[in-house]
């Protein structure tokens, strides 16, 4: 099926599931700055939105950015990252270049009144996400982080149920996101200090995210311990500590089989959620709430996270009304990040 059938099946659906209609506006026109593998999937998420409309690629030679632009149903290419940001065409920016670039073209980007949609980890470090985040405050553009799961329809049905007390107080949350490398890929940006690779940015991000998200304040302190390859943390488990004697834990690593799961634990129910960072269908996303009455699967229909994303940050775009919780959480994701690695640097608790 084609592009534009599957972007009208997906503005039908979201038109009968909210029965209402809106005023027409004007598309959000995007450009992707690099050809890094998860641009196809953003790619596909934008052609499929209802607000966006992919318009431009740049990449580090004029011929990688023409055949993937031909591939990708792009027409306008860049042979620079610099030339992209010029084109005053464009009115957001996905970012999918490794983590030690990101701080400096989403400033760049920012300067040039871009919107940024950037991939996750946010930045190398807090004070990098710290200074990008500035960057599009002061020159009024929205910032945001690629986590996909938390747009998704399901993360606001399990978000209903911790805050309608069907779990009661919250006591703990427990993350797990790994997978199993048994042969470490050689080029692999995640297996490379020189591009702030690591597990702990790579998917233990994810799991900080399911904490932050769950418990709504940051940690005082955290502990964390981590085994080294190839110069990046190849595994991490860590502890963070919140407010009223909560606690959460998180496991991250790229030695163990596929796990990608949370938990939250309340005084009276939990919810537990196996696959929270890519649902197994695109059709259905599910979650089970656990309690002294027995368990209850829900299940929420339809819904692709990385579409409802790009919807979501083009209607920011589209109202002028920018949402700067998106950039603060991220932020403090980097700050956590940070805090755990220092912990088992230190071999002690850190502080926040």
């Amino acid at each position: 099926m084609s592009i534009e059938n599957l972007k009208g099946q997906n503005r039908q659906l979201h038109i009968r599931r909210n029965n209402m209609t809106t005023e027409a506006k004007s598309p959000v026109r995007w450009g992707i700055l690099s050809t890094a593998n998860i641009a196809t999937k953003v790619a596909r998420a934008i052609h499929l939105a209802r607000n966006a409309d992919l318009i431009a690629v740049a990449s580090r030679t004029e011929e990688r950015a023409v055949v993937w632009g031909q591939e990708h149903n792009v027409s306008t290419t860049y042979g620079t990252y610099d030339a992209l940001l010029a084109d005053d065409a464009l009115d957001a920016i996905y970012i999918p270049l490794p983590p030690t670039l990101h701080a400096e073209w989403t400033i760049k980007a920012a300067e040039h009144g871009k919107h940024v949609l950037c991939e996750k980890p946010l930045a190398a470090n807090a004070d990098e996400a710290i200074a990008m985040a500035d960057a599009c405050r002061q020159n009024g553009v929205q910032l945001m982080d690629g986590v996909m799961w938390v747009h998704h329809e399901r993360t606001a049905a399990m978000k209903q149920k911790l805050m309608d007390d069907t779990l009661g107080q919250l006591r703990r949350v427990t993350a797990a996101f790994t997978f199993n490398w048994d042969t470490i890929p050689v080029g692999n940006i995640r297996a490379m200090k020189e591009f702030a690779g690591g597990s702990l940015g790579d998917l233990g991000y994810y799991c900080i995210r399911a904490i932050l998200w769950a418990f709504e304040e940051m940690p005082t302190q955290v502990f964390a311990t981590a085994r080294y390859k190839v110069g990046v943390d190849f595994n991490l488990t860590g502890i963070l500590w919140f407010s009223d004697e909560r606690i959460a834990t998180l496991d991250c690593g790229f030695d163990t089989g596929l796990r990608k799961w949370f938990e939250v634990a309340g005084t009276r129910a939990s919810i537990v959620c196996d696959d929270f960072t890519v649902p197994t269908s695109e059709d259905s996303a599910r979650f089970w709430v656990h309690g002294s009455d027995g368990n209850e699967q829900n299940t929420i229909e339809g819904g692709i996270q990385e579409v409802t994303m790009i919807e979501r940050f083009s209607h920011i775009v589209q109202s002028g009304n920018l949402e700067e919780k998106w950039s603060e959480v991220a932020v403090n994701t980097m700050r956590v990040c940070d805090a755990l690695l220092e912990s088992d640097r230190r071999k002690e608790v850190v502080k926040l």
